[in-house]
This record gives C-alpha cells, structure tokens and sequence, in this order.
C-alpha cells in the first residue's frame, strides 16, 4: 500500500464535544447513540458543508472539523450551537444533547484524511475551556474574524494550556443579538415592528426628529394588550440599511412592519405610513399626510389609530383615550425633548450635560409637559452618576419624576422613571411599585419590563424577575447588555450559577469590575476556582481599590446579598 503523502498547511480547526457524554450513555445507551447520529445528519454535516468546512473525523463523543476561513469556521460554530440549542427545547432536561466548541488557526499536517499538530492540540484545550453550549476561540481567530463576523467575544485573558508551550490568549464567544440566538417565535397576538421613519428634510441633523416620530409610535401601539410591539432598540438597527422586509420580520419574530418617512418644511410637515404584511409583502395601508407642523400629535394619533384597527378589527377606545393623553402645545418644547433624549442617549464626553440642558429648557417653555419632567428627573440622575448622585440631586429627580405623574398619571413612562428614581434613592418598594404601574400601562414596553425585572431580582422576588426579562428580549432581540446583566443576577438569586455565568458572558461591551466581579463569584460557586481566582485578579487590576462592601447593590434580603458576597469572596475579592 503506498504511503498518504504528508502536508503542512494553514486552517481554522474546529475541536467539539458532548459535555456529559458518559452520563447520557448511562442512562440511555442506544438512545443516546441513535441522537447522536440523527444530530450529525441533521445539524452537524449540512451545516459544515454550508460553510465550506471538512468532518475530519468522529471520535465517540467529539467531532475534528477542518476550515479553509476563519470566518467560516465561527459562523458554522455559532449555526451548530443555536441548532443544538433548538433540538433540545422539546427534551427533557437529562436527555440534552450540549456541545463545548473550540477553535483555533494553526499550522497542520495532513496525513491522508487525518490532521495533527498544535494547532488541533490547542483548539482542543480551548474547547475543554469553553461553557456548556458555548464556544472558545484563540486570539489567531479573533485577529482573523474581527470586524467579518456579527459574533461577539469576552475576554477570558492569557491561558496556559496543558502540553502546549506558551501561553494562548483566549477569547468566549458571545452573540446577544446574533447568530447565538435564534430567530424569535412570531407571537400568537398580532406582532408588529416599527422601522424608523426615513427623515426626508434635507437635513442630517433633523434624524432626531423623524427618530422622535417614530418612538412616539411605538410607545403608543405598546399600550395596546392586543398588540405584541417590538422596541425601538430593535427596529431601530435597521436605520440605514437597504430593507427586506421579509427578512426583518424573520429576525423580529413580528408578522407587520410599518415604514414611513418625515419631511418638515418651514411650517408644515409631511408624514408618510405603510402597514406591510410581511407574510406576503402585501401593503394592507398605506397614507399621506400633509398637515401644519401644530397638527403633529393628531397625525402620530391617526396612524397609531388605524393600525390598531387595522390589525385587530376595532379600536379599543378606552386605551386610545389614554393613548391622546396632552403632550404639549409648545412644539419647540417638543423638539427640546427630542433633541435631549438624542444626546442621553449618546456615549460623548458631553452628552449628558447637553440632554440636562435641553430636558431643562423643555420644561421651562412648558411646566406641564409630563415627560419632559419625567426625562429632567432622570437626566439629573445619569449626568450626576447615578447612585453617586448627591442626595439634593436625588430628591430634585424624585421631585420631577413625581410632578410627571401627577401630571399623566397614565403614561408608563412617567411611572418608568419615578420607580428609577426611587431606586438609586434605595426606596425599592416605592421603586417596585411604580415600575409595576408603568409595565402594566404599557404592556409591550421591553425597558419597563426589563427595569421591573431586573428590580425584582434584588427584591427577593427573582423568579418572577427571570419571566419578566426573558419577556423583554423577547421583544427587544437587539436590546441592550444591562438585559444580560440583570437576568444574570436573578439567575445567581437562584442558584442556577451555570445559567447565571452563561447570561454575564454574553455581555458584548466593556467589561466593568462590577460585572467581572459577577463573573468571578459564579465560577467560584461552580467550582471553577482557578478560573474565578484569573477574573477576581483582572477585576484588582481594572479596580485596585475595589472591595465587595462598597460595590454590593442594595438587597431586599440580605441572605441574597451574603450568597453574592460569599461567593465572590471565594474568588478572592476582598470585602
């Protein structure tokens, strides 16, 4: 027989397994097999070869993949795990199939069908790092893929592998908004996603307003219980692009899209509204509206009014009432609120500062003007920093957050940002009772719910914290990571470390002490300590004076607030 000829060649190697592989043969043998080959035909084999990658070969609980890309090599990953991931959602728990992925770019020798060389051995003990369901990558392969990939990666810092020499930077891959995640479940109620309204002025700086249009939008279908709204943060990332509907309506998980367009001109304005039946693309309505620029709010009315007739057959007066609530008869105060929560929403260095300026400007031209008072309360407290804030700073916030819903006691968002300022005043039942108010007026309001839940969860209340929040990234699949962050806190309430790990480490941005130091506890309390001691040192070397005492938030219970305590202490923080 003559010999495979022997090359060395560059590739992406993918390393995976099964975590539990014993225990699943344990306790079904054939079943466990006869999963394993359904999963591989299924899921594992089309999805490679859709990436252009090689099965090089099965090894009882694990699989050897070869990639000519990189890219490549993350996105079947990412695909593989989100399908496994959605093979296991109608099991029972004990018959989860779970992969640890691996992947690192490195020279190989190819032997016949076969590849060896560090590069397999390192993307080995990167998989042995990776969390259950989860996927460890090499710097190499981030250095390649960064900026060609939608995947999102925490830094697990500098590892020493066993066997191989040197140290290996590794990086876990996250995907809150991405190819993790699989496309939402399009919801029994009429679903709907309002895309940002083009701004046609002529003016780059006016998006502002076309943008405030749109929100306003949204926050009035949201009142809707007959309506499941996506929020703004969502439909907002697709400002911009060139937009199938179709496929927007695939990643939203909604069955409608509205589009429109803003043009203002001196003293009037020009609206534009299509309601789109993404099923079949067909356009169930569409108007324009021609009107002077004081006829603005009866315009966002109209629209949000036949949409809701449109979608579910009658409109439901009693809401839409509330839904007509007085805004302002001062549209310059009107384009100061727009132009504020623009700037607070901004991350430059004087953002914040300008949004205080404009929310106190709005108020001056109208004291009345419930959410201008409700958005200066919460200025006041983001641009003194937050809990920081001096105690003066707190109470004027708490003033304006009051006198805001005094004045609309039926807007969801003045309720929102009261209970907000209760809580960095530590009031949580005064915190707890408004966010409730404000989810209850607006049941599709992702931030409301996600504020309660994540309340809940320091309240001793986090289970009912875990609903709420899996119900706000259910209608924000783009939201935001403090999502993340408060669903990994009601995890850790509970003692689902696992899950709570899991959930920090898909926090995509900057990753503060505070969070690191969450980090660090759930592995103490898996067991993992020499991984928790690593991230309890990053955290002293981002913070050297950080101390547990003084980060700790405020617990309703204290037995909550020892179990964090404890736990990060295990890690080798100091109290």
């Amino acid at each position: 027989m003559a010999e495979s000829s022997v090359q060395r060649r560059l590739a992406a190697i993918v390393m995976a397994d099964v975590v539990g592989y014993s225990r699943l043969m344990g306790v079904d043998e054939s079943g466990t097999l006869s999963a394993l080959r359904e999963r591989r035909k299924s899921i594992l084999e089309p999805t490679v070869k859709a990436h252009d990658g090689r099965i090089v070969k099965l090894m009882g609980d694990g699989v050897l993949i070869e990639f000519a890309s990189a890219v490549n090599a993350v996105n079947a990953a990412a695909e593989i795990q989100v399908k496994f991931a959605g093979a296991n959602q109608d099991l029972p728990e004990v018959r989860h199939i779970v992969l640890r992925i691996g992947i690192n770019l490195g020279d190989v020798i190819g032997e016949g069908f076969d590849i060896f060389g560090d590069g397999v051995n390192i993307a080995a003990r990167l998989e042995a790092l990776a969390d259950p369901g989860g996927v460890c990558i090499s710097g190499k392969v981030l250095d390649e893929v960064r900026g060609k990939t939608d995947v999102t990666f925490d830094d697990l810092g500098e590892r020493n592998l066993k066997n191989i020499a040197g140290s290996v930077r590794a990086f876990a891959m996250t995907s809150a908004r991405q190819p993790m995640e699989p496309s939402p479940e399009v919801s029994a109620k009429p679903s709907i996603a309002v895309l940002p309204f083009d701004n046609m002025s002529g003016d780059a700086e006016r998006v502002y307003f076309s943008d405030g249009i749109t929100e306003d939008i949204i926050t009035e279908l949201s009142r809707f219980r007959s309506l499941f709204v996506i929020a703004r943060n969502s439909s907002f990332q697709y400002r911009g692009k060139s937009i199938d509907v179709r496929r927007v309506a695939k990643e939203l998980g909604v069955r409608y899209v509205v589009e429109g367009s803003v043009r203002t001109m001196a003293n009037r304005i020009r609206i534009t509204a299509q309601l789109i039946d993404a099923a079949n693309g067909n356009h169930l309505w569409s108007e324009r509206f021609d009107r002077d620029a004081a006829q603005l709010f009866d315009v966002q009315d109209e629209v949000t009014r036949t949409i809701v007739a449109t979608l579910t057959g009658r409109v439901e007066d009693a809401e839409m009432r509330t839904a007509a609530s007085r805004r302002t008869d001062s549209l310059q105060a009107y384009d100061c609120l727009l132009r504020g929560i623009k700037n607070l929403r901004g991350y430059g260095t004087d953002d914040n500062r300008l949004a205080l300026d404009l929310f106190e400007k709005a108020v001056a031209l109208d004291p009345r003007f419930a959410l201008a008072q409700s958005y200066l309360g919460m200025a006041l407290i983001v641009a003194n920093g937050y809990h920081n804030a001096p105690d003066a700073i707190k109470e004027r916030a708490i003033t304006c957050a009051l006198t805001a819903v005094r004045l609309e006691p039926g807007d969801g968002r003045c309720h929102q940002f009261l209970g907000q300022a209760y809580r960095f005043r530590d009031n949580l039942d005064m915190a707890i009772q408004h966010l409730e108010r404000g989810a209850a007026l607006n049941p599709s309001d992702a931030n409301g719910i996600a504020q309660l839940g994540a309340m809940l969860s320091i309240y001793g209340r986090a289970d009912e914290g875990i609903n709420l929040l899996q119900q706000a990234i259910k209608l924000d699949p783009f939201h935001p990571d403090w999502y993340w962050l408060g669903l990994g806190t009601a995890y850790y309430a509970t003692q689902r470390y696992d899950d709570a790990l899991a959930t920090n480490r898909k926090v995509a941005g900057d990753k503060r002490p505070w969070h690191r130091a969450r980090v660090a506890a759930c592995l103490a309390r898996l067991g993992r300590m020499e991984e928790a001691r690593a991230e309890a040192t990053e955290v002293l070397r981002l913070k050297p004076e950080f101390r547990i005492s003084v980060e700790l938030p405020h617990y309703k219970n204290s037995a909550d607030a020892e179990n964090v305590r404890e736990g990060m202490m295990m890690a080798g923080l100091p109290d």
